[in-house]
């Protein structure tokens, strides 16, 4: 009886053993979290990418006012408008951050970090477009967060990654 027993469960113990049905469903479970994991940390890192350069790009061009002594009417409130007209939506734009200064020469142009270790604000906001012919630094900066919550290495503060953007340039004769 034993016997009989010990060979119909090696003989069950082969067949289970052969059998594949299950094997698709066992390896996606096994490589579906990296998989998706791989996939969402891919979107996230180019939509981090995106968004900076959209954010760079919208900096640069509503800087072309005060270069040409059309921002001299302008509040900080008026140029974040500026920014924000070439932003497409990825940038939220009450959010934005604004230091715009005369500086003394290109070589006087340095920042400082807008956010303290926790990634609260310390940055004084300031806007002043400066007159004809004088050296301007525009920084213009902003919290970006994440939607995964995937750290991209770059430079975190809190939960959120500060992206920044900053112009020197002299002003036009106007």
């Amino acid at each position: 009886m034993i016997t009989n027993f010990r060979t119909l469960f090696v003989r069950s113990a082969k067949n289970i053993a052969r059998r594949e049905e299950g094997a698709t469903a066992i390896e996606f479970a096994l490589l579906a979290f990296p998989f998706f994991a791989l996939i969402g940390a891919i979107l996230e890192t180019g939509m981090f990418l995106l968004g900076s350069q959209v954010f760079d790009s919208a900096v640069d061009d509503a800087s072309r006012a005060i270069l040409v002594g059309d921002a001299k009417s302008y509040n900080a409130a008026d140029f974040r408008n500026e920014i924000c007209q070439h932003t497409f939506g990825l940038i939220n734009c009450p959010d934005i951050k604004l230091r715009t200064r005369p500086i003394g020469s290109f070589s006087a142009a340095n920042t400082s970090p807008p956010v303290d270790e926790n990634g609260d604000w310390i940055l004084n906001e300031k806007f002043d477009p400066g007159n004809s012919r004088q050296v301007i630094l525009v920084e213009a900066y902003y919290k970006w967060n994440t939607f995964l919550g995937f750290d991209f290495g770059f430079s975190k503060y809190g939960s959120a990654t500060v992206i920044s953007a900053a112009r020197v340039f002299m002003n036009e004769p106007f």
